[in-house]
Formats: structure tokens, C-alpha cells, sequence
């Protein structure tokens, strides 16, 4: 049994652009401690096979490249990288200045290699991007070695442009057991073409909105006959999107406090203001008033301005009618039942407006 630590698309010295600079420079930091998290989770494994996007450009910050060869030499295991489109190797690319030890194997041409490892009962296969842009992958490829065959590359599945892409029936040709892919930033579940196992584990941290949720990698126990793949989160701030509702509210604040999670301070927030509100929000008086309650917040509008709920109920037209219907129960109704009647007001106004949000 393998024991397979699969990671990727880590993007160190991102530039956070979308930040205060005080704070991205913050955030390049804390990826760069990331590394030791994930060197700590290496204990005991195996392999590590790392597919691409190490680095988010061809050049780094020296602290940077720094902190990548310490976190590989302080690796018990051995590791493979497959460069990718932002850290592609060239002679001249950090990878091809990095002083790595023997432990250490970077792939550095654009067509498959194999590094046989006969005390491990496998072959380890890998391929490098050379430049921004890479050709299909895995066409007319077909795995052979002694034991398991394993390979880490970076490469879009099912894609058509110049990311290298990879087609479905490739991987299920390919004779592989286990495909290490990097290039997507969502974890991909585990997932099997032909008799070929393949995965994204998605990036190692969020960087922006498009990158919400847990980030993390993957640890496998792997054999010729079973899998037990499981995605391990690291920590760290992640992006998170929030729509809060403010129709009815008593005010903007009380609405977005009440929906913010207490651990809300610790990450980076993207607030959707929606529903009905009596006039357009101020955004920066309410992001004033938020201050301190998350990392870094960003306020969208996309409410409306609130109408007179009933004033459509004198039109000859079904929406009228539905509203003299209900506007009549509401009149006749007790005051702890008119809430209720309200919002079914509403529920319905917004189906036959075809809308989401109240």
C-alpha cells in the first residue's frame, strides 16, 4: 500500500490585487506558512506528487523561493512536481535555479518521463510545461514500468485550449492507476476513467471569490486492488460569498450582523445585499459600521427599492388579483397573523415576477 500525498496549485507570491497592499502582503505571507502545514501533514507517506502552479509566475520573491526549497528539502518523503502553466520550467525559471536535493525530482520536458522506484513497487511518470501554453497531454500515451504506474501533471480535463488540455479517453488508455492532476481549483472527488483513478485536489488556498470554501490536498492509500482517497483542509482565511436578505429588516447593520458567522473575522467576505429596502443603501457608511468583523469585506448591492406591497391590487390582471385576495385577509386577520400573510404576499409576487429574492 501507497501512502500519497497529492497537492497543487499552491500560487505563491499571488498578488492579492484586489486587496489593500498591506494586507496582500499579509496574505503572501500566510501562504508561504502553509507550506509547513502541509510538510507536517506529509509524515509518513511515501510519495508526494505535486502537479503545477507552485508559483504563480516565472519569478518569485527570494523569501519565496526560499521557503520552497526548505519546505522540499524538510519532506521524509519522496517528491515530484510537475511544473505548470504559471511556473513552467525554463533553464532560467525558479525551478531551474532551485538547489534541491536528491529527494527532490522535477520534471522538465514537455513529454511524459518515467523515474522507476523499485523499493516503493512503482513508476513514477511526469511532464513539465516549458511556456505559458502546452499541447493535448496523454495522447497516444500508454504507461509501462515496473509495478504501479503514477503519474503528476498539469493539465485541464476535457478542456480545448493551449492549458494542456486532457481527454477523458486518454486517461482511460493510459494504463495508469493513479493520474496527480493540477490546473482546476476545486477539489474534483476521486474519480476513475477506464481503470484509471485521476484528481484535483484544488488549490492550496483561496485567492479570491472565484476560490470559496475549504481548500486543502488530497491523501491517498493506494493499491492495485483498492483506494482510499480522503481531501484534507488546511487551515487558513478562506473567500466566502454571503447573500443577506434585508427586506423588513429593522436596519442594513442589524441584517448583515445577524448573518455573519461568529468566525466571519478570521476571512474575506463578499456581502449580497438583497430583497426590498425604502431607499438605495449607503455601502460605505455600512462598511464603516462592519469594520473589524471580518479580514477584508466587500459590500454589493442588489436590492430594490421597496414598493407599496398592495399597490398594484386595483389592476384588472391576475397579479391584481392575487393581491385583493390577500390584501383582504390581511385586513381582516390579527395582528400576529398579518406577518405571515405578508410574506406570502411576497413569496407570490416574486413567482409571478419570476424573481429569487423577495
Amino acid at each position: 500500500m501507497l501512502r500519497i500525498i497529492h497537492a497543487a496549485d499552491f500560487h505563491l507570491d499571488s498578488p492579492f490585487a484586489a486587496l489593500p497592499e498591506d494586507l496582500a502582503v499579509l496574505r503572501r505571507r500566510e501562504q508561504r506558512e502553509l507550506l509547513g502545514d502541509l510538510a507536517r501533514a506529509a509524515a509518513g507517506a511515501d510519495l508526494m506528487l505535486l502537479a503545477g502552479d507552485l508559483l504563480d509566475s516565472s519569478v518569485c520573491h527570494a523569501e519565496t523561493a526560499e521557503a520552497v526549497e526548505g519546505f522540499l528539502d524538510s519532506l521524509p518523503c519522496r517528491v515530484f512536481i510537475a511544473p505548470g502553466n504559471h511556473d513552467y520550467y525554463a533553464p532560467e525559471s525558479p525551478w531551474g535555479r532551485m538547489s534541491l536535493r536528491e529527494h527532490v525530482h522535477v520534471f522538465t520536458h514537455a513529454h511524459p518521463e518515467a523515474v522507476p522506484l523499485p523499493d516503493k513497487g512503482c513508476t513514477v511518470w511526469g511532464a513539465a510545461f516549458t511556456s505559458p501554453r502546452a499541447g493535448a497531454r496523454l495522447r497516444d500515451f500508454r504507461a509501462g514500468g515496473e509495478g504501479m504506474q503514477l503519474m503528476v501533471l498539469h493539465g485541464d480535463v476535457g478542456g480545448a485550449g493551449g492549458y494542456g488540455p486532457i481527454a477523458e479517453a486518454d486517461i482511460a488508455e493510459s494504463g495508469l492507476r493513479y493520474l496527480a492532476l493540477g490546473h482546476a481549483h476545486a477539489f474534483s472527488d476521486l474519480r476513475r476513467s477506464g481503470d484509471t483513478l485521476w484528481a484535483y485536489p484544488g488549490c492550496l488556498m483561496g485567492r479570491g471569490f472565484d476560490e470559496t470554501g475549504e481548500k486543502g490536498f488530497l491523501r491517498l492509500e493506494l493499491s492495485e486492488k483498492a483506494c482510499d482517497g480522503e481531501f484534507v483542509p488546511l487551515p487558513g482565511r478562506r473567500y466566502e460569498i454571503l447573500p443577506v436578505d434585508v427586506t423588513g429588516a429593522e436596519s442594513l447593520l442589524s441584517a448583515v450582523e445577524a448573518a455573519l458567522p461568529a468566525e466571519a473575522k478570521a476571512h474575506v467576505y463578499r456581502i449580497l445585499l438583497r430583497g426590498q429596502w425604502p431607499e438605495k443603501p449607503k455601502t460605505e457608511a455600512l462598511a464603516a459600521a462592519l469594520a473589524g468583523r471580518c479580514f477584508h469585506l466587500e459590500l454589493r448591492d442588489e436590492t430594490r427599492i421597496l414598493a407599496d406591497l398592495w399597490e398594484d391590487a386595483g389592476e384588472d390582471t391576475l397579479r391584481g388579483s392575487f393581491l385583493r385576495i390577500l390584501k383582504k385577509k390581511y385586513d381582516a386577520a390579527p395582528e400576529e397573523e398579518r406577518a405571515a400573510i405578508t410574506l406570502a404576499a411576497r413569496f407570490g409576487l416574486a413567482a409571478l415576477d419570476y424573481r429569487e429574492d423577495l
